[in-house]
């Protein structure tokens, strides 16, 4: 195929155009449709190297165009001829029906790889408007505290590695290690993040941290995913070496990962419908299930006396192992966190559990990152009389925490 088609294809189009439908009658525009197509290819060069990603870009918005002009130029034969002539052109092209598209006029163009809804959902953005999507938030910080996709809280061991996330489009894996001798509780030391292929928005980039390893780039050297001037997936480095954020585009995704003391921390916000493209098999992704019941420290939100047990004096031993006692670990807690919501619980568990002040730092981050990156605001505090760790407001204290609380004390 040559120019010579191309130009007789648009020529016809546009001799043939001009057919009014109705003035009152939203007019068919396929007109400035071809008009735009021509004025997008144009200047190509057939000789180039370009010309055929160029080419392809300008077919994808002239038929995005032609889509969001179906309804009114249904009996058009001319519009007919164009949705024809343009799924020839891609054949002959090997151009691909999904990907990034010229831009000559907003109204009749759009950029699949800027998540606006699923693409994989439906085949074009129409004219009619849809709601916006729903997104959704997991993190994950401290001895592990997780906060599930359904607002559910928890505490769990979960040692060695474990997927948080694992979908269609995005994997994501934590490993875990024990923090004090003698506890079940562990802290994440190492992220392996898997940014899936997806046409021609991303090739597969994969990216890890580890404990004093915070890369500002995926483990082939690159910092973005997309051809230059899309970046539909992109590393951005905020504090190095302590806190970097991803930016996935074209899946609507925002990932922010911190070392905070030996120890890692991460928290996500994904669309609804991304989380849940998954298959049935994949049960075990922590962000979406939570944690299996034998990997759980708490009771439904309360940390329970056992998960303690090595702060007692064990075989005559004097002290504990932690170096805070109830009243100076609340107030370390107190000094960044005002609500007594889960997240200042967490952190006053965390320093009785380690006696590590970064604890607290990774608390009142993780907090911070909700409020960020959470969609609802009245759902960024999680209180401990909610059932199951769900969304509440109250200030209860732990039940569990308080007993062992006044143990230690008793014992100090």
């Amino acid at each position: 195929m040559g120019r010579n088609m191309i130009s007789l294809l648009t020529g016809v189009l546009l001799i043939l155009t001009p057919v009014k439908h109705g003035s009152r009658q939203t007019p068919c525009r396929i007109q400035k449709c071809t008009t735009d197509f021509v004025s997008l290819t144009s200047h190509l060069n057939s000789a180039l190297e370009s010309f055929d990603l160029e080419f392809c870009k300008a077919l994808r918005a002239y038929s995005a165009c032609t889509y969001l002009n179906s309804k009114v130029c249904r009996g058009n034969l001319v519009y007919h001829s164009a949705v024809l002539g343009i799924s020839d052109l891609m054949s002959q092209r090997n151009c691909s029906k999904n990907g990034p598209t010229s831009s000559s006029d907003p109204e009749v163009t759009y950029d699949s790889c800027n998540y606006s809804g699923h693409p994989e959902t439906r085949e074009h953005q129409g004219g009619e408007k849809t709601a916006p999507p729903t997104y959704l938030f997991c993190g994950l910080f401290g001895d592990p505290h997780l906060r599930t996709f359904k607002d559910h809280f928890q505490t769990c061991k979960v040692e060695g590695a474990w997927p948080l996330i694992d979908n269609n489009f995005l994997s994501v894996q934590v490993t875990n290690v024990p923090v004090v001798a003698g506890s079940s509780a562990t802290a994440t030391n190492k992220i392996t993040i898997i940014f899936k292929s997806y046409q021609d928005c991303t090739d597969q980039k994969v990216y890890q941290a580890v404990t004093d390893d915070l890369p500002a780039a995926f483990v082939d050297g690159t910092t973005s995913g997309g051809d230059g001037n899309t970046k539909s997936l992109r590393i951005v480095e905020k504090v190095s070496g302590k806190y970097i954020e991803m930016h996935a585009r074209y899946i609507g995704t925002t990932v922010y990962i911190r070392q905070l003391g030996h120890y890692l921390t991460l928290a996500i916000r994904m669309p609804q419908e991304v989380v849940m493209a998954h298959e049935e098999s994949q049960d075990l992704q922590l962000c979406v299930n939570g944690c299996p019941s034998s990997e759980r420290i708490d009771d439904n939100g309360h940390l329970p006396l056992p998960v303690m047990d090595h702060l007692l004096p064990q075989h005559g031993s004097a002290h504990p192992q932690s170096v805070y006692t109830l009243e100076a670990a609340t107030t370390k807690c107190h000094e960044k966190m005002l609500l007594k919501d889960l997240y200042f619980y967490s952190c006053v568990f965390d320093l009785l559990t380690t006696g590590d002040a970064n604890f607290t730092a990774a608390a009142h981050s993780a907090l911070q990152d909700v409020e960020s990156l959470h969609p609802r605001k009245e759902h960024w505090h999680i209180f401990p009389n909610s059932e199951g760790g769900g969304v509440e407001k109250g200030n209860k204290f732990f039940v569990g925490l308080g007993l062992v609380c006044l143990i230690l004390v008793v014992f100090l």
